[in-house]
C-alpha cells in the first residue's frame, strides 16, 4: 500500500477554561495519500476545523492541548516539530484556505503585498517576478482586471472576492497539501465551478493532496475521493465517496445527506406600505492613478439600480461575487455614499448627515455574512445583543435591558443563558443567531442579512432560514436578503433582483423567474445552482 502523504492517528483536542477540560476532538484517526483529496464533514461544532488546525498547530495554545495523537507528514511528526521546522512547513508544504477571509487577512495591506509575503518568504523573489506571479494567480482564481486589484485592500473587495485572494495565497508555492477549511462557502456557483477546476488542475499536474472541509455535500460528491463524517468530535462513518453517498451507515450521515433549505417564503401582501424605495441609485468608485493619484477610471459597483421593498415581504439579491450585491444593500442602509434617490418609510434619506441618520438606525439593520468577524470578541453575548439598547433606548434600566435581550436570544433559538459567555465558545450557526438575535432587539422594520447562511453547513442553513421565515411573519419585517445560493434565495424570497457587474440583469417576481428566466445570465446561474453536481463534475473532467 501507498505510504500516506498525511497520517492523523488517534488525535484527541482539548480545551481548557477556568478550571474545566472539554473535548472537542475524541480519538480521530485518518490518512490522506499522495494526490489523494479526502473531505471532512459534519455540522459546526463538530470538530472538523480543530481537527484541521492541529496538523499545522494552529489552535491557541496553552487553551488547547492534545492529550493522545500523531500527525505525520511526509514521515516527519509535527506534533513534536520544533518552531523552525513547522516555519518551513506552514506556507511552502502545507498551505490552508481559511473559512473567514476577512479576520484572515491584514486590513492594512494591499492584496498584492499580502500575495507577495508568501512568495518573498519561501521562493526568495524580486519584486517584479512576484508582482507577475500575483497577477497569475489572481487571473487563475477569477478576479477581473487583476492589475487594477493589486492595490486593492480586503475591504474594498466582496465577501468572494476576498476567499478567492485566500486560495491565491494558498496556491502560490504549489504546496504538496492543501487544507481547506470551506473554501467555496463565499463564493457563487460558477465560481465555485471555477475554483474546482483549478484545484483539480494543480491536484493532476502536482500530485497535490487535499483535505477538503465542507458543508456542501453536493461538492464532496464529485470532488473528494474518500470522505469521513464527523459528529461530536469523533468520525463516525468514512470509505470511499461513493459507498458513502449510495449506502450510508450511520444515521448522522442520513441526516447531512437529507439536510437542505425547504418551503416557501410567507406569502406576499401587496397592499402593505413601501419600507425602503430607490431609484437610479449609483456607487461608483474611483481609480486613482500615477504620483498625482489623478482619478483614470471608475468601478461601477453599483449603476443605475432602482427597487422597491415592502413590510412582510423579502427582495432577494443574486448574483456572482462582486456583482454589486453587497455594495447595493451599504447605499441603502446609508453605510457607503452613493448617488440617486433612497426613501426610507416615505422619507428620503440620501441627503441625511449622521446625526440625522441616527435615529433612524434601529429600524434598518444588518446581519452580516461573516458572523465572527461582526461580533467584538471582548464582550460577551449579552453585551454584544444589548449593544444597541445602550445607544437607541437608554431610558431602560439594567434589568429591563436584560430581559429584552434574553428575550431576543430566546427567539432566535439559544439560550439565554448563554448571554455571559463569549462569540469564540459557539460555533458558525450559533455565532450568526447571535447577530441575529442583536439585530432582532431593536425591533427594526428593515433588516439587511448579506450572505446570513453561506458560512453555515446546510443542516443549519435550514433551521436558519426557517428561523428568518417565522421572525418575518411575527414582526412584519421587510427583508432584503443577498445571496449566491438560489436555493436559500428560492425558500425566503418572494421578489428577485438578478445583478451582474453593478446593472440589473433581471428582475420579477421569484416564482416566475425559477420558473422561466428569460436572460441567459439568469439561466446560468439558474443551471448551476440546481445541477451543481453536473458543473462540479464538469468542472473536475475537464
Amino acid at each position: 500500500m501507498t505510504e500516506p502523504l498525511l497520517s492523523i492517528r488517534d488525535l484527541s483536542v482539548a480545551f481548557h477554561q477556568g478550571g474545566k477540560s472539554s473535548l472537542a476532538v475524541d480519538n480521530v484517526s485518518f490518512d490522506i495519500l499522495k494526490g489523494e483529496v479526502v473531505a471532512l464533514v459534519g455540522e459546526s461544532g463538530s470538530g472538523k476545523s480543530v481537527t484541521a488546525n492541529s496538523v499545522l498547530k494552529l489552535l491557541p495554545y496553552p487553551a488547547a492541548s492534545h492529550p493522545s495523537g500523531q500527525i505525520l507528514f511526509d514521515g516527519r511528526d509535527l506534533m513534536s516539530a520544533d518552531a523552525a521546522t513547522l516555519r518551513a512547513v506552514r506556507g511552502n508544504d502545507i498551505t490552508m484556505i481559511f473559512q473567514e477571509p476577512m479576520t484572515s487577512l491584514n486590513p492594512l495591506h494591499s492584496i498584492e503585498r499580502q500575495i507577495a509575503e508568501i512568495l518573498h518568504l519561501h521562493q526568495i523573489m524580486t519584486a517584479e517576478a512576484a508582482r507577475k506571479r500575483v497577477i497569475e494567480l489572481l487571473t487563475q482564481v477569477g478576479i477581473r482586471d487583476p492589475e487594477k486589484r493589486l492595490g486593492a485592500f480586503p475591504h474594498e473587495l466582496s465577501g468572494g472576492q476576498r476567499q478567492r485572494v485566500m486560495i491565491a495565497m494558498a496556491l502560490a508555492n504549489r504546496p504538496k497539501l492543501l487544507i481547506a477549511d470551506e473554501p467555496t462557502t463565499a463564493l457563487d456557483v460558477t465560481v465555485q465551478a471555477q475554483i474546482l477546476e483549478l484545484l483539480a488542475k494543480l491536484k493532476t499536474e502536482h500530485g497535490m493532496s487535499m483535505l477538503f472541509i465542507t458543508h456542501d455535500l453536493g461538492i464532496v460528491r464529485k470532488f473528494a475521493d474518500r470522505v469521513c463524517v464527523m459528529t461530536k468530535g469523533k468520525i463516525v462513518e468514512s470509505g470511499p465517496t461513493a459507498e458513502i453517498f449510495a449506502n450510508p451507515q450511520h444515521d448522522y450521515t442520513r441526516h447531512l445527506l437529507a439536510a437542505e433549505p425547504k418551503g416557501e417564503p410567507p406569502a406576499a401582501d401587496a397592499s402593505k406600505p413601501i419600507i425602503m424605495e430607490t431609484r437610479d441609485l449609483k456607487v461608483w468608485f474611483p481609480i486613482k492613478t500615477g504620483f498625482l493619484r489623478r482619478v483614470t477610471d471608475h468601478v461601477k459597483a453599483v449603476d443605475g439600480v432602482d427597487l422597491t421593498l415592502k413590510a412582510g415581504h423579502t427582495l432577494g439579491i443574486v448574483g456572482e461575487s462582486g456583482s454589486g450585491k453587497t455594495t447595493l444593500g451599504l447605499a441603502l442602509t446609508r453605510l457607503i455614499s452613493s448617488n440617486g434617490r433612497i426613501a426610507f418609510i416615505g422619507r428620503d434619506i440620501q441627503g441625511l448627515n449622521f446625526a440625522e441618520m441616527r435615529p433612524l438606525r434601529h429600524q434598518m439593520q444588518i446581519v452580516f455574512q461573516d458572523p465572527y468577524g461582526s461580533l467584538s470578541p471582548r464582550m460577551s453575548v449579552g453585551d454584544i445583543v444589548g449593544e444597541g439598547l445602550l445607544i437607541h433606548e437608554p431610558a431602560l434600566t439594567d434589568d429591563e435591558r436584560d430581559e429584552r435581550v434574553a428575550n431576543a436570544l430566546a427567539e432566535t433559538g439559544l439560550d439565554p443563558e448563554t448571554r455571559h459567555r463569549y462569540p469564540h465558545e459557539f460555533s458558525g450557526g450559533q455565532r450568526q443567531r447571535i447577530a441575529i438575535a442583536r439585530a432582532m432587539v431593536l425591533k427594526p422594520k428593515f433588516v439587511m442579512l448579506d450572505e446570513p447562511t453561506s458560512a453555515l453547513d446546510m443542516s443549519v442553513q435550514a433551521q436558519v432560514v426557517e428561523l428568518l421565515r417565522d421572525l418575518q411573519v411575527k414582526h412584519d419585517l421587510a427583508y432584503l436578503f443577498i445571496s449566491h445560493d438560489l436555493k436559500v434565495v428560492r425558500a425566503l424570497a418572494n421578489d428577485i433582483i438578478v445583478m451582474r457587474q453593478g446593472k440589473v440583469v433581471e428582475a420579477g417576481p421569484a416564482h416566475a423567474l425559477f420558473a422561466a428566466p428569460k436572460e441567459d445570465y439568469t439561466k446560468a446561474l439558474l443551471a448551476a445552482a440546481f445541477n451543481i453536481e453536473a458543473v462540479a463534475t464538469a468542472a473536475v473532467h475537464q
